[in-house]
């Protein structure tokens, strides 16, 4: 089958992108408005960038033409959190992702613990396994209205990782058990693993 993206919608375009793309990791977004409300989301066009210095990128798409809560607010900061959000938490993650107005904290919204940060404003995530603090490098806007979208470059900074899970200086994925999202409302855990030596 040969596909023409020009021939979709923006919805078969999505849904036709999340399924090619899969499994891809979740951003838990951490952020901090202009009026001191702290703003958590899920997004899962989110990738490594660089290991030296460590950077990230998370895509942040427009909703309804208009930027989300999180762009808006790394925009005023220049910083955000990224947390990893493992099993015990997918509950969690997917409540944040409801539309809730910017002066509504998603933190106490599901029960979650927001914890001052380091080296940026933003706060992390207390529950979770690991969270990266990280400054803005570059913010690319991408696409076109009402379908246009952000793609953020940030520098991680600082990392918080739980001792149970740092071994032989990398993270065991064992323990952490990290989700992945596939396409619709469908998400991943760690299943069938193998390795093979480069």
């Amino acid at each position: 089958m040969k596909i023409d993206f020009d021939d979709l919608d923006r919805r078969q375009c999505h849904e036709l992108v999340v399924g090619m793309i899969s499994p891809r990791p979740i951003a838990w977004v951490s952020t901090v408005g202009e009026d001191g409300t702290f703003n958590l989301a899920p997004f899962s066009f989110y990738g490594g960038v660089f290991s030296r210095p460590p950077m990230l990128c998370v895509s942040i798409a427009r909703r309804r033409g208009e930027k989300k809560d999180t762009i808006r607010n790394i925009e005023y900061t220049g910083d955000f959190v990224v947390n990893v959000v493992n099993d015990e938490l997918a509950m969690a993650m997917n409540q944040t992702s409801a539309d809730y107005p910017a002066n509504v904290s998603e933190f106490k919204e599901v029960g979650l613990t927001p914890l001052a940060s380091d080296k940026v404003r933003s706060p992390r995530v207390a529950e979770c396994p690991i969270s990266m603090e990280c400054k803005v490098v570059h913010i690319l806007e991408l696409g076109k209205e009402p379908n246009a979208g952000s793609l953020v470059v940030g520098e991680i900074v600082r990392a918080h990782v739980d001792d149970a899970l740092f071994e032989n200086g990398t993270i065991d994925p064992f323990r952490l058990e990290p989700i992945a999202r596939l396409g619709a409302d469908l998400y991943c855990r760690i299943g069938h693993v193998f390795e093979m030596k480069r």
